[in-house]
Parts: structure tokens; sequence; C-alpha cells
């Protein structure tokens, strides 16, 4: 009899043992290093307070320009994962064996917006740009920042680019964080900006104008696993996470994001 429930109880700690195992990633308690694009810092912060408990290992987030995290991986430094704010960059690691085929998916739809914390200085069709009444505009660098692509690419359909150019009324920071760093900062009057940079729960603060998206490219940003990845199966765990969970979808749409 009490063999039998030894027997019993041993095998009930096994397939609990199993279960456990199924609910984590292979690679349990162990550092998914992540190369993240500026714009997406705080909203994966946001993620990683559900995903960390749940998984029982933790994000390590690099933040900066998809452009620069692009050269830093070419460069081998030591990233299991890029999530960019474009899909140029996660392809061309890809094509140049650098990331894993099979891997990339988009994982949230950028929306640029050109802002500034004082209240009056920006109406819903942008007349500001037009009239100069401001000293700088800020936006990031348009050759490795996604961000700043656009915010070129709204201003020359605008025909303003030259102009502001020619006027010196542009200030260009390395990244779209640091471009909100000068607005809300005072270095800059106004600023094209990630809309998650500046929503909030009661709303955006300050003044705000949304360009028309046939302005400039989708800003659809792009995730991937890295070629070098050494905790790989936890980093797969976690990009399969971002990809379908549901509540993860909802804090990225909740931050300012689209998902479709």
């Amino acid at each position: 009899m009490r063999d039998d429930m030894t027997h019993s109880m041993r095998d009930f700690l096994v397939l609990l043992a199993c279960l456990v195992a199924l609910a984590r990633p292979v690679q349990a308690g162990v550092d998914i290093r992540v190369a993240v694009a500026a714009n997406f810092t705080a909203t994966l912060e946001a993620l990683a307070a559900v995903y960390e408990p749940a998984s029982g290992n933790r994000l390590v987030v690099s933040p900066g320009a998809t452009g620069a995290l692009y050269s830093q991986i070419a460069n081998a430094a030591p990233f299991d994962v890029l999530l960019a704010a474009d899909e140029l960059r996660p392809r061309k690691l890809i094509d140049q064996g650098m990331a894993v085929a099979g891997t990339e998916f988009v994982y949230a739809r950028g929306i640029p917006v050109l802002w500034s914390p004082q209240p009056d200085l920006i109406d819903e069709e942008a007349s500001v740009l037009r009239s100069g009444r401001f000293r700088y505009l800020a936006i990031a660098e348009p050759r490795t920042a996604p961000y700043g692509a656009a915010a070129r690419s709204v201003l020359e359909a605008l025909a303003l680019w030259d102009t502001l150019e020619r006027r010196q009324q542009l200030v260009r920071g390395s990244s779209v964080a640091q471009t909100h760093s000068q607005v809300a900062g005072g270095a800059a009057d106004l600023g094209f900006v990630a809309l998650a940079q500046v929503q909030t729960a009661e709303g955006i603060p300050g003044s705000y104008w949304i360009p028309p998206p046939e302005l400039y490219a989708p800003l659809t940003q792009g995730a991937v696993l890295l070629s070098s990845a050494r905790a790989r199966s936890a980093a797969r765990h976690f990009l399969r996470w971002l990809q379908t969970d549901a509540e993860a979808a909802a804090i990225i749409e909740a931050a300012g994001y689209r998902r479709d």
C-alpha cells in the first residue's frame, strides 16, 4: 500500500515538473539582450513588467537609433533580439547572415507627431511650420533614425525642408529619444517625435499635429532573432510572446502604436 502511494506521489511530482517546464521557456532565469529602437523603449519597459514575472527571464534593454543599433550588431555587439523602427534593418541582417530567417515579424506600426509642450503653438493644420515663427524644429537624424526619415519626408512633401535648412532652424538628434528630450527641455520649440512618447492616459499635453500617413513611408517596426543570440530558446520564447500574446498587443496599442 505504501509502495503504491509512493509511486503515485512520484508520478504526480514528475507530471507537475513536466507541466512547469512546458509553461516556461527552455532557458529559464536568463538575460535576453534586446536592442530596441529608441521610440519603443518605454513601451518595452511596460511589456517587460508583464513578461519577466511570467517567464522568469529578464530583458536587458539597449535603446538607440535603429541605424546605430544595426551598425553595432554588424560589429558583433552581443544582442539576442533586435526590435527596430523599420523593416529594412532586420531584412538586411537576415540577408547578411546576422539574423535568423523566418523569425522576423512586424511588432508595431509607428505614428509620428509634430509636438510642442507649448499649448498654443501648433494648430490642426500645423500652420506654424509655414510661418516659421519658432526658433528651432527638432528631428531625429534621417540617415539613421526612421522617425527622422519620416519627418524629412513630411517636410519635403510640404516643400519646407530646403527653407528650414537654409534658415538653420533644424536641430538633429541622434535618435527620436534625444529629439523628444530637446523639445521637452526647451532646446527646440517643437519637433517630430513618436506618438507613443507623448501620449498619456489623459491625452497629449501641449499642442500637436499628426501628419497624414500619405506624407511619409509607413513606420512598420520589425523584430528579429539575431544569429549571435546566446539565449536563443529564451529569445525565441520572448519573440513568440510579443507576436501572439493578447496582453502584449493591448499594451502596444495603448502606448500609441497600431498592430494592424
